[in-house]
């Protein structure tokens, strides 16, 4: 009679070997462990030889393909362990659904029963997830093995996506539809449910700071109604542990010294509808800075010759992001003196009674490293040239940490590449070091459209063409077109970040457009040009830029009513154009600014052909202010700004007033653009003469602008990006420059006196918002004059929005 080997049996003999009752199930079990069947006559000696191996029941699988995962084969004995092997080996590789050894005679049968092949794979339910994401996280595909413990593997992948969408109580259901020819469709039937969001942030431990302003630390918000387009609000893992080093560096910069965070852990609700977020910390006592000192081992650099660039004070509360900034700005100092491996170290030392830290910037020469080899990897569109010349250092120079960060951080501000790894290998020698850079190439093209209104256009769209990365050379073209109500404008431009492989920047603009000032002026402006332009930089903050402007102008629409300053303006013009400007830059971002300064000083020369005659000078400053330490927030920053320039007239030009400086709308708020200044005075009918009604702006010379911020987080809006403002605005305009003077009554019977044309300060005051919406960027400012002229036009209410999608 046979003998059977079974993959159940053999399971179960596992299990009763596993008992603790050494071979039986313990009492009360569902069942007692079965052995193998075994005919009641006598079987054939175990030991005997395979004569042969006969595999039955595949329809899919070659015999071959089955006979090769078996350890048992003919002419090996029938041994126990053998067999054993060969039956968990099969059953492990997933393709069958039962496996039976059976000895007939000295025949090893060997019965399988295949696992059905997947038809295909549904997804139904699924919204917040699409059906290729989901796909791509399962392993089961179509025309692939089914196994039950491939779909529990890929329900739980399923359900990991959802966790990532902080859907914490979804649920994934799989389902078997069985078809004919052994094959089956997998549908995963998904029910989302509701965002499991953080219902409670709570902070424990905290003595020296309010929950609410911890809370306003922290990334991680409680769910409120108005948090619809953000994120905070949702449970991440990752963002629980960012929050606590947020919270760390932020008891640092205060003084904490001894700072630690305890535990933070978010705990899922019973109904698995929300979470509750808790901060465990113990704060330590707070420290302020006692005596501070340099000592140095670096030769020719003395202690006493760096002690002037300690930007910390003696008394202020300790902060450790301010002293590394301070460490790191005085090694970049000695690096560029001449000392490439200088190396500055911050040590403080406690004194727990007094709560006080002494501090010690120890400078040292560090391990001397040259570069040997620079390796560019991943970059499969942009060249080798683009992102070697970027790079602080090159073969052969001194190698030092600062490098390897700095290069990472300009590769990314390219925008070239989705990620930038700067890696280093020992080189050939113990002081050679191989840099290797490793980018991610990103889409650079970009296609714009949008709509939206301002209060200079009115209803606008626009249309956009761009191409950062112009065929992996890093130039930069593109196409910009708006039309607008009030205003319709072209621009082609090209430019070159590194002309001539040297630190140059240059580029070409051409461009059109037609201003239809019919609100505030009687008259339209039409321009079309070219420019040319260049510039380099002279270190990392002082800069300068050159343009040559070509520009064909005409001016027409005048209103019959006009004043003559404004008629005479009618006709074509040609102006050509020199103008620079010198830049010093040390903020620390361009965009929205915290900190810094910037100073900027122009000129514009007009008369090298054409037939416009003048010369431009222009100068303005900012300087931010942070007020961290103050308000114990990164969103609040004071700005000063100021402004000046004057236009001068030489070789007889045409004087034409579209030259002139205008004052109000961005530089002076609640005011008109142009709205503040020199303006005609309306004249009526008389002894047969038409009348001249209307008060356009004429602009002048002289101008001149301040203005004091306030940047301020909004409460409950911060999370929506939005984020307020305080301003105080001033300025002034004066010095009437047009084509011809009609303001004395010898000019009779175009007399046309003006008015405003003083420097006494025009101020306003008011408060704005600026918000990143999903809809574009939204800037509404609500000046209120406090001081103007007789007749300058106040404007109550600037607001502009725009979207690019």
């Amino acid at each position: 009679m046979p003998l059977f080997w079974t993959a159940g049996a053999y399971a179960q003999d596992e299990a009763a070997q596993n008992t603790p009752f050494g071979g039986e199930m313990a009492p009360g079990g569902a069942q007692e462990a079965q052995a193998p069947q075994v005919e009641a006559i006598k079987p054939p000696p175990l030991e005997d030889p395979i004569e042969a191996v006969d595999i039955k029941g595949n329809s899919r699988i070659e015999t071959s393909t089955i006979l090769s995962y078996m350890v048992v084969q003919p002419g090996d004995r029938f041994n126990q362990d053998l067999l054993d092997r060969s039956l968990k080996t099969l059953y492990a590789t997933g393709l069958f659904h039962d496996v039976t050894l059976k000895r007939v005679g000295n025949v090893l049968e060997v019965h399988v029963v295949e696992n059905p092949i997947v038809n295909r794979i549904v997804f139904e339910g699924n919204h917040a997830a699409k059906d290729e994401d989901l796909t791509k996280v399962i392993s089961l595909r179509p025309r692939a093995v089914y196994s039950p413990q491939g779909i529990s593997t890929d329900r739980q992948k399923i359900l990991g996506v959802y966790a990532e969408k902080a859907r914490y109580a979804a649920t994934v259901t799989p389902q078997i539809i069985r078809l004919a020819h052994n094959r089956v469709d997998v549908i995963f039937h998904i029910n989302e449910a509701q965002k499991t969001l953080i219902k409670k942030v709570t902070f424990v431990g905290n003595k020296s700071f309010s929950s609410a302003q911890l809370a306003g630390i922290v990334s991680s918000k409680e769910t409120a109604w108005y948090r619809f387009f953000a994120s905070s609000d949702q449970y991440n893992p990752e963002r629980i542990k960012y929050d606590a080093e947020l919270l760390h560096r932020f008891y640092l910069k205060n003084g904490f010294v001894d700072f630690q965070v305890k535990n933070a852990t978010g705990e899922l609700s019973p109904d698995r509808k929300s979470f509750y977020i808790t901060y465990t910390m113990e704060e330590g006592p707070r420290y302020r800075l006692n005596k501070m000192s340099v000592q140095s081992s670096l030769r020719h650099v003395s202690a006493d010759s760096m002690k002037k660039y300690i930007s910390l004070f003696h008394g202020q509360w300790y902060d450790g992001s301010a002293i590394q900034h301070n460490a790191t700005n005085m090694q970049e100092l000695l690096q560029g003196k001449g000392y490439p491996f200088a190396m500055v170290h911050p040590e403080i030392a406690r004194n727990p009674e007094k709560r006080t830290v002494n501090l010690l910037f120890d400078i040292t020469e560090g391990p001397r490293m040259y570069v040997e080899r620079i390796d560019i990897n991943g970059n499969t569109i942009t060249e080798d040239k683009v992102i070697r010349r970027q790079l602080p250092m090159a073969e052969g120079d001194p190698y030092t940490p600062l490098d390897r960060k700095y290069s990472k951080m300009i590769l990314e501000d390219l925008g070239f590449f989705k990620t930038v790894s700067i890696d280093q290998t020992p080189g050939s020698a113990p002081d050679k070091v191989n840099i290797s850079a490793d980018v991610v190439e990103k889409p650079t093209g970009e296609f714009s459209l949008g709509g939206g209104y301002s209060t200079d256009a009115g209803v606008l769209g626009n249309l956009g063409l761009k191409q950062h990365n112009l065929l992996g050379t890093g130039i930069d073209a593109g196409f910009t077109g708006t039309a607008a109500y009030y205003e319709d404008q072209a621009d082609i431009s090209l430019t070159d970040p590194y002309f001539l492989n040297r630190n140059l920047v240059a580029g070409i603009d051409i461009f059109g457009m037609q201003n239809h000032y019919m609100t505030y002026q009687s008259y339209s402006e039409g321009r079309y040009g070219i420019t040319l332009r260049m510039g380099y930089s002279y270190n990392n903050h002082l800069s300068q830029s050159w343009n040559y402007t070509l520009t064909d102008r005409q001016v027409d629409d005048t209103w019959s009513d006009s004043s003559y300053y404004v008629q005479d303006q009618s006709g074509w013009s040609l102006l050509s154009q020199l103008s620079t400007t010198l830049t010093y830059d040390t903020r620390d971002r361009r965009q929205q600014p915290h900190k810094g300064f910037v100073v900027r000083v122009g000129g514009d020369f007009a008369g090298i052909g054409g037939n416009e005659r003048y010369l431009r000078g222009k100068v303005d400053a900012a300087y931010y202010i942070p007020l961290d330490s103050l308000m114990g927030n990164h969103d609040w920053t004071v700005s000063f700004r100021g402004g000046a320039g004057d236009i001068m007239n030489w070789g007889g030009g045409r004087s034409d007033i579209i030259d002139n400086f205008y004052l109000g709308g961005n530089s002076l708020r609640g005011f008109m653009d142009g709205g503040v200044g020199p303006r005609s005075y309306a004249i009526p009918a008389r002894d047969g003469y038409p009348m001249h009604s209307q008060q356009d702006f004429l602009g002048g010379r002289f101008m001149y602008t301040a203005s004091a911020q306030v940047d301020f987080p909004i409460p409950f809006a911060s999370a929506m990006g939005i984020k307020g403002r305080y301003f105080v605005d001033m300025g002034g305009l004066d010095g009437l420059r047009v084509r011809r003077r009609y303001t004395s009554m010898k000019d009779w019977p175009k007399y046309t006196p003006v008015y405003d044309d003083t420097l006494t300060p025009v101020v306003s005051t008011g408060v704005g918002i600026a918000w990143k919406s999903p809809f574009g960027l939204v800037n509404i400012d609500l000046g209120v004059p406090l001081h103007k002229g007789t007749n300058d036009r106040t404007q109550l209410l600037r607001f502009g929005f725009g979207q690019q999608f």
